[in-house]
């Protein structure tokens, strides 16, 4: 135990004495946390929105000073029928409010529960679509919360994140990113290293086994990435107002098992590996890309064809991601999430298992 310890404290020093790799491994989580959380963001804001109302009445005048007065809209006057194409054309606003010349009586009548047509139409410039779903879910939204014209449409609400704030959805995803890209990919190349430069032979010829100095190796990136979880929850919770609504135990417990199996991953990596370059090609192009396009993190998985769903199974960040929405975003206890963690614990067991016995195959 005591040789065993002594590659822990080498292995430990020597990450420590290479400041790019602590710059990458203690830096790199910070900057993602702070860029996805607010340079990076979908949502929509300063909506330039004008109106067409042919009688502006009294009703008409208060919802438009309900819409202009919410931040993510902007009142640019009254346009006429007739100057609705050329508007939105020309850029001058990104929706167009009509309201019907009869809104008032309509509004009167949903007030007595009397048949009323559609009194507010909504014409937007969807060229860019995000602008034009967003737009149109703020104004709905708007319009249910105050004055008459929110009894011609149903009741709305948002449940776990009525802000729509990016945030909320972007944390998980770069969680399951971070911990893939430092203990994966650090711990693949760091091994990789080892026989590149000769070294590898000189450690198995100690005394110690040599799945015992894989597993010192692989141990600072793991506490590395203890210390990358702790600072990416203060930052998720204190910077960007991420709530940790559910089980913080748990969580964490979830976070170590995901740890863990990236190691795995990583060591996998190196088995079929030679070169440092290889590994960061594998890693990136069979790893990185899987991960931001089929995981949820930027995209919606049920929005995806049948085959990819199914490929996206395979993906541990998936499982991951979508337990840490679970626990943090909905607040639900560790017991809604016992389906995503046995399939990371069997993900990592059949990893370890593959892993170490294509390694000391390897070294035979």
């Amino acid at each position: 135990m005591g040789s065993f310890l002594s590659f822990v404290k080498k292995e430990a020093l020597h990450i420590l004495r290479d400041s790019r790799t602590m710059l990458i491994v203690l830096g790199m989580p910070v900057v993602q946390m702070l860029l996805f959380g607010f340079a990076i963001s979908t949502e929509i804001r300063n909506i330039d929105f004008a109106v067409v109302a042919p009688h502006p009445t009294e009703a008409v005048r208060r919802a438009v000073e309900t819409v202009g007065a919410n931040e993510y809209f902007t009142f640019r006057g009254y346009v006429t029928q007739p100057e609705i194409d050329r508007t939105l054309r020309a850029g001058d606003a990104d929706v167009v409010v009509v309201f019907a010349a009869d809104f008032d009586r309509q509004m009167l009548a949903a007030v007595h529960g009397e048949p009323a047509q559609s009194a507010v139409q909504l014409i937007f410039d969807a060229s860019n679509p995000n602008t034009a779903s967003a737009g149109m879910g703020y104004l709905q939204q708007i319009l249910l919360s105050d004055g008459p014209a929110s009894a011609l449409m149903p009741e709305m609400r948002l449940l776990y994140n009525p802000q729509m704030k990016s945030a909320y959805n972007f944390v998980p995803g770069i969680m399951g990113l971070i911990f893939i890209l430092i203990c994966a990919i650090m711990t693949s190349v760091s091994i990789v290293r080892e026989k590149e430069t000769g070294t590898m032979e000189v450690l198995l010829v100690s005394p110690v086994r040599p799945v015992w100095i894989v597993f010192a190796k692989m141990i600072p990136y793991f506490l590395l990435s203890c210390f990358n979880l702790v600072t990416i929850l203060l930052l998720a919770r204190y910077v960007l107002d991420v709530p940790m609504s559910g089980s913080l135990a748990g969580l964490v417990g979830l976070s170590l098992l995901y740890l863990v199996l990236a190691l795995a991953l990583g060591l996998f990596i190196s088995t079929v590996s030679d070169k440092q370059s290889t590994a960061l090609i594998i890693s990136g192009m069979l790893m990185l890309l899987p991960i931001i396009m089929l995981s949820g993190m930027a995209f919606p998985v049920e929005n995806m064809p049948g085959i990819l769903r199914g490929i996206s199974c395979i993906i541990p960040a998936r499982w991951y991601i979508e337990a840490v929405r679970k626990l943090m975003i909905e607040g639900l206890p560790f017991g809604a999430v016992l389906k995503e963690f046995s399939i990371l614990l069997v993900m990592t067991a059949a990893l370890v298992v593959v892993a170490l016995k294509k390694f000391n195959d390897k070294l035979e």
